[in-house]
């Protein structure tokens, strides 16, 4: 069971929901540029959704960092609230992010192209073109931190809807009696999967089904080949193969271990 605390709702009518129940609105994009009181900045990155390889496309945002956002909306001690921000986006895709990388990283949440140009990207991954951004965009200063463009546009949640600081259990990943030898598997579908995707009621939103039902009616080499190459399965699929980034051997142990965990999960109520 995990516990909630303040909401920051970035949509129509936004409302900040404190753990007493109480509630007050929240500004869009102007009245929170008030807010923050300093003028937001420019904030340069590789936008790992356009990047090929290593073809890396910088593109200048404006945004404020991400943990000065936190401390503003939910206090100054908003890194001891719990042990992990969860970004959750319009369209059902769910980032749930360490806290403490807040911290160690740097991170902002920007909502426009510093040029005028729309904000949207073309997220090449997932063969979708003009893809809005907004309301509100994380995204984390790869240039600056190079080690960070091995993940890819993993942590890099868009269209951002809600922000909460929460502590999550792993029960319905590894339920009593589930074999150790399967717990690395559910680490990789907490990372890989389960921002689209849910297994036993916890991950994202985006697509409908659990996870640990609709694996086991799948051959191994027919869910590992959608893994790695999901257009070679569905021909119009918007799901985004696993991290190119990634040695081809990795990339193979990974959708191995996805398949064995998965297809060994119990399916809970």
């Amino acid at each position: 069971m995990r516990a909630r605390f303040p909401i920051l709702c970035i949509a129509l009518g936004l409302l900040l929901a404190t753990s007493a129940g109480r509630a007050a609105e929240v500004p869009p994009v102007d009245d929170l540029k008030a807010l923050m009181g300093p003028p937001p900045g420019k904030v340069t990155v590789y936008e790992p959704h356009l990047s090929v390889g290593d073809e890396h496309a910088a593109v200048d945002y404006v945004g404020y960092r991400a943990e000065h956002v936190l401390a503003e909306l939910f206090g100054i001690r908003w890194s001891s609230l719990g042990e992990t921000v969860e970004f959750r986006a319009l369209d059902g895709y769910v980032s749930r992010i360490d806290v403490e990388r807040f911290l160690d990283e740097d991170a902002f949440i920007v909502f426009a192209r510093r040029d005028g140009a729309p904000f949207t990207v073309d997220n090449l991954a997932q063969n979708e073109t003009g893809v809005p951004l907004g309301p509100y965009y994380l995204v984390w200063d790869n240039i600056g931190n190079p080690a960070l463009l091995e993940e890819g546009a993993r942590n890099w949640p868009y269209q951002v809807a809600e922000v909460d600081i929460v502590n999550l259990s792993d029960a319905a990943l590894l339920p009593q009696g589930l074999d150790a030898r399967f717990h690395e598997g559910a680490a990789l579908a907490k990372t890989h999967c389960l921002t689209c995707h849910m297994v036993n009621g916890y991950g994202g939103e985006k697509h409908e089904g659990n996870l640990a039902e609709i694996t086991k009616d799948y051959e191994e080499a027919e869910f590992v080949g959608l893994v790695l190459e999901p257009l070679s399965v569905f021909d119009e699929t918007t799901m985004p193969p696993l991290s190119d980034r990634l040695a081809e051997d990795e990339r193979a142990r990974i959708a191995t271990a996805l398949f064995e965990y998965l297809a060994a999960l119990p399916v809970l109520p």
